[in-house]
């Protein structure tokens, strides 16, 4: 039987692969895109801004960074893809984007903030209650919230580096926001 190679979850491939062109174009040319890819306090008359507040997702650091994103990002996103639909997913994605960036402009104004480490939180939820019905709470979300928020808070105060566990709680909250709003 011949196999074939399929582009089979084209926003989070897309995404995938952006993000990897962003890194090697922002390496090769000592970090020039790095003001357009991460998000920082600034005037709000700055029309970059709001273009930030989506394109922050798609900076990384360094590979390290990327390649720990996207680890869980390509584990989880093609079965949300495939469960709610690319365009849901896109909204999604857009929806936390925005807040994790929006709230981390207005809680830590003298940082930046790049990386996709609140979608990926966003997935880990949303995906958690991706098969429970209206009405119910699954205890596979209880267990994971629990379990993240708190592994989150306790490196948020015992660990001093350049990872934003409020961001990652923003995100996971967003993503199980989104879950229950589209559940059936």
């Amino acid at each position: 039987m011949k196999q074939k190679i399929v582009w089979n979850s084209p926003v989070v491939l897309s995404f995938a692969a952006v993000s990897m062109i962003v890194l090697v174009v922002n390496t090769l040319t000592g970090g020039m895109l790095t003001r357009y890819f991460s998000i920082y306090r600034t005037s709000f008359a700055d029309p970059l801004f709001y273009l930030r507040l989506l394109t922050h997702t798609l900076g990384h650091s360094d590979f390290s960074h990327y390649a720990n994103n996207m680890m869980l990002f390509l584990v989880l996103g093609p079965m949300l893809e495939e469960k709610y639909g690319s365009k849901t997913l896109l909204e999604i994605m857009a929806v936390v984007s925005v807040v994790t960036g929006l709230l981390h402009v207005l809680i830590s104004p003298h940082t930046a903030l790049l990386g996709a480490s609140g979608l990926v939180f966003a997935f880990i939820l949303l995906s958690s209650i991706t098969s429970s019905k209206s009405g119910t709470i699954p205890v596979t979300l209880l267990v994971v919230s629990v379990i993240y928020i708190t592994e989150q808070i306790w490196t948020g105060f015992t660990v001093h580096d350049n990872i934003s566990q409020l961001t990652h709680i923003i995100g996971g909250f967003a993503g199980m926001g989104c879950g229950l709003f589209l559940r059936d």
